[in-house]
């Protein structure tokens, strides 16, 4: 955007908020001034009206917190927004630059429940709808719903006896199915080959909300030809589209910088 319509006071307001929502209950004025690089005088202003709109409260040690109108504002923001229509929308572009298909799925029990489905321009056929229900331990976007389980909360969802193998590649004992799950969330992004359908690849990324949690997966499908080619590039996306959705969702990473300090 040109800096011709830019407008400093809300950039600092901007980074003032962030600083503050990464530090609650911890900042004074002088340790804002300093972090920020903003005299005290001017900080003393964007402070003092913040605090009258209620989007800071001060503290009885003069140390600041996020106030309540930004609380109203999440609460508004999160209740207009909707996961399948943002995913049609969002999608397009991912779709148009691999010119694969894309999934998305929530994880409801240990099955996917396909939610949407946005088609390239290709000859291949997903035999996958949105309606449909599909073992989890069997495709990525499954997988990649499990990377905040732990081995026994993954061991308690799949309390199977004899696994439905779509393939002869499909995972078939919980063991296989945590170590897959374990790699997913080392990488942050899970991979599927031929376990669904045999001659068919996924690379699947997961959407966190505001809370945190892992709401749905979102998953590329190719067929084999297409794999070795595409799969980086579709990973890239896949992973860019994920954190997107998950932004609209109202989910907020926290840098390492904030972790570390």
């Amino acid at each position: 955007m040109s800096n011709k319509y830019w407008v400093p006071a809300i950039e600092r307001a901007d980074l003032l908020l962030r600083e503050i929502s990464k530090h609650p209950n911890e900042l004074r004025l002088i340790d804002l001034s300093k972090r920020l690089e903003i005299n005290k005088s001017s900080l003393y202003s964007l402070l003092n009206t913040l605090e009258t709109l209620g989007w800071i409260i001060k503290t009885a040690t003069d140390s600041y917190n996020l106030g309540s109108t930004l609380g109203t504002f999440n609460s508004m923001y999160l209740s207009q927004f909707n996961l399948i229509q943002c995913f049609y929308k969002e999608a397009q572009e991912a779709v148009s630059n691999i010119q694969e298909h894309i999934q998305l799925g929530t994880l409801e029990g240990n099955d996917v429940v396909y939610l949407g489905k946005v088609e390239a321009k290709t000859r291949v056929q997903l035999v996958t709808e949105p309606g449909m229900r599909f073992p989890a331990y069997a495709s990525a976007v499954g997988k990649v719903q499990l990377i905040n389980h732990t081995a026994e909360e993954i061991e308690d969802l799949f309390p199977i006896k004899t696994w439905d193998k779509k393939t002869e590649f499909t995972t078939s004992n919980i063991e296989e199915l945590c170590s897959k799950v374990s790699l997913a969330k080392t990488k942050g992004y899970a991979v599927e080959n031929q376990e669904s359908a045999l001659g068919f690849h996924c690379v699947a990324a997961p959407i966190y909300n505001f809370e945190k949690q892992i709401i749905a997966g979102i998953s590329f499908t190719m067929p084999t030809n297409s794999w070795e080619d595409k799969f980086e590039a579709a990973k890239e996306e896949i992973i860019k589209l994920a954190a997107n959705l998950s932004k609209l969702a109202g989910y907020q990473e926290v840098s390492k910088e904030a972790t570390t300090l």
